[in-house]
């Protein structure tokens, strides 16, 4: 299989893409025909196995892969519907309302489980933890934290050791961090004490788990929380810096989802590559051997680790004056 990759295509062809895109890859079928579009916040290094395993069954197809941050994508299919066949983000939230506002193609012969599709437009096809990641060397003398209250015990326990070596999501940016933060907080207040702490401590903002795990790496931070377990665990050329923990206080699990465009300029073979993402991601019919943990990843999916729901509620903290006050306490909270 070919491939012609971001770089080529940023520096030689269209500059523009360069400041919209994270990243741009084209991926060919043996014999392309057409070119499938799909805006994801999913990373390419990650993905890619998935979209392979695509190509080797519709060799007559090409995907061409833009990835951006799950807000901008949100914010860029909405002005533009058609630009994309297919839309594959973390942020559920803002996928459900794309959902409800008839941005998406409904698909009624995929089989699915009623729990992770909505409206038979919107499937979800994997179960991801939120988790507490930590460097391993920061913590050789500490107590590693196993929840949300371990942790404020050990940072309050040792503010000079961890002052300005804290990391979570910049919610203003990071429609995942948005999605994240509002879920812990309807589950408990600790989340409020653990921000009002990381806050005091200097705690750094990020876009994107990707980043963080980098400097989490690196030494830069010592403890990134909110990370996407999958990717942690993903580098696996990291496994002797970091440790990924799930907290075991309440989980925050989210599916991935995706939905095609109700403007796709290919819907036929759009809706072929999501039944073939959710049907195998849920089936395990043809294993992929991405980074991403299956729909039916039994490991997570049980009755004490339910993810999030696709639901309306989802939609409660999108309100434009619910979603201002809450980012106003985060605020108040982190950045003092």
């Amino acid at each position: 299989m070919r491939y012609l990759f971001a770089v080529v295509l940023w520096v030689y062809s269209n500059a523009a893409l360069a400041a919209q895109w994270e990243e741009h890859q084209l991926f060919e079928g043996a014999s392309p025909a057409v070119t499938l579009r799909i805006m994801s916040s999913t990373d390419t290094s990650i993905f890619s196995p998935i979209i392979e395993g695509f190509l080797e069954q519709n060799p007559e197809l090409s995907v061409e892969y833009l990835v951006a941050g799950s807000s901008n994508i949100y914010d860029e299919f909405r002005q533009a519907p058609e630009s994309a066949d297919v839309l594959i983000s973390s942020a559920m939230d803002l996928q459900l309302k794309l959902v409800n506002d008839g941005f998406a193609y409904r698909i009624n012969d995929i089989v699915h489980p009623e729990w992770a599709q909505w409206r038979q437009s919107l499937f979800g096809f994997t179960l991801e933890p939120a988790a507490i990641v930590i460097n391993k060397k920061a913590f050789s003398k500490l107590t590693l934290p196993q929840s949300r209250h371990g942790l404020i015990q050990v940072l309050r326990a040792n503010p000079d050791v961890f002052r300005g070596k804290l990391g979570t999501y910049d919610i203003r940016d990071s429609g995942l961090g948005y999605l994240f933060a509002t879920q812990d907080a309807r589950q408990s207040e600790t989340y409020w004490r653990l921000m009002e702490l990381m806050g005091g401590l200097d705690a750094s903002l990020y876009c994107c788990s990707g980043e963080m795990i980098e400097d989490l790496a690196n030494g830069t931070i010592a403890v990134a929380y909110n990370v996407l377990g999958s990717y942690a665990r993903a580098r696996t050329d990291l496994s002797d810096d970091i440790e990924v923990i799930l907290p075991a206080d309440f989980p925050t699990i989210m599916m991935r989802t995706a939905m095609v465009s109700a403007n796709s300029k290919l819907p036929d073979e759009a809706i072929r590559f999501v039944r073939y993402l959710a049907t195998s991601r849920w089936s395990g019919a043809g294993d992929i051997a991405s980074g991403l943990p299956p729909l039916n990843d039994t490991k997570v999916r049980d009755t004490q680790n339910a993810p999030i729901a696709l639901e309306p509620d989802l939609l409660i903290f999108l309100d434009q004056m619910k979603r201002r006050i809450f980012v106003e306490e985060w605020e108040n909270s982190i950045i003092q």
